[in-house]
């Protein structure tokens, strides 16, 4: 009598669990697109300026600016990561401030010049570049956005000091436009964009996060991978959900690979 195996990994030969967000920046997938986002952000923040990444949920926002922080050498620089919710100009500043260690209290004029001061002694006292990532700026303030105006001018607005990285959905494109926010979107040097994945590269997606997690063969028919990319829609997210999903499945019902019935299935388990 066959032995069932038990452990999906053992099944399909991997050594971790694929297609999660555990992977190391070194790992992540490569594209000339994010390759090029990547480079361009790096190049503007080592000219002290500031830039932005759009794109839609689900596309590689994440590991662009996991790479991004993974280039910036803690020698030059002191980098401030903030996830964005839709707050007031002071209770940003609350938030800023505790990213980079100071007290979140004091009015709002005081936690700017409190911010500022600590900024310029970032760069000036110890000789470090600072820079600030705003994650999810889609739902920004208008009002808490233009705030980024006082908070990066130093000395009349003769010096570059702060840097930020503005990272967010495309309605973070359509709040850059807003008429009263133009000041603030020329304080952008770079616009930097992802997209979702065409099938070739779906294809070549998956077959990376399998090598990744340590599979000699990718347990998924041409079939499955047509399937992973119509209804993922060369979204990486969908993919990935979609993928371990079949993957768990196969394995439940004894099967070593997946094909297009079992992506099927995946997806009704995921989403109504």
């Amino acid at each position: 009598m066959t032995t069932k195996i038990r452990d999906m990994r053992s099944r399909f030969g991997f050594h971790a669990t694929p297609f999660t967000r555990e992977i190391q920046v070194e790992d992540r997938f490569r594209l000339p697109e994010f390759d090029e986002a990547l480079r361009a952000m790096l190049a503007t923040l080592d000219v002290r300026m500031s830039c932005a990444l759009i794109a839609p949920a689900g596309t590689g926002k994440t590991s662009v600016l996991r790479a991004v922080l993974a280039g910036l050498p803690e020698a030059r620089y002191r980098t401030h990561y903030v996830k964005v919710t839709g707050l007031s100009k002071r209770d940003m500043c609350r938030e800023i401030a505790q990213a980079v260690g100071l007290p979140p209290a004091g009015s709002y004029p005081a936690l700017v010049r409190k911010l500022q001061d600590r900024f310029h002694e970032t760069s000036d006292t110890d000789g470090l570049r600072p820079v600030l990532i705003l994650d999810e700026a889609q739902d920004l303030r208008p009002d808490t956005l233009a705030m980024l105006k006082v908070l990066t001018n130093f000395d009349m607005d003769s010096r570059l000091v702060l840097s930020i990285v503005l990272a967010g959905q495309p309605g973070l494109r359509d709040l850059l436009r807003r008429d009263d926010l133009e000041d603030i979107a020329r304080r952008i040097s770079h616009y930097a964009t992802l997209r979702t994945l065409t099938r070739d590269e779906i294809r070549d997606y998956v077959e990376h996060r399998c090598t990744v997690a340590g599979a000699s063969s990718v347990p998924f028919d041409s079939g499955a991978i047509d399937a992973l990319f119509e209804i993922g829609r060369g979204n990486l997210r969908a993919t990935d959900e979609l993928a371990r999903k079949a993957l768990e499945y196969a394995h439940q019902h004894d099967r070593d690979a997946c094909a297009a019935g079992e992506v099927a299935h995946a997806r009704k388990l995921l989403w109504p």
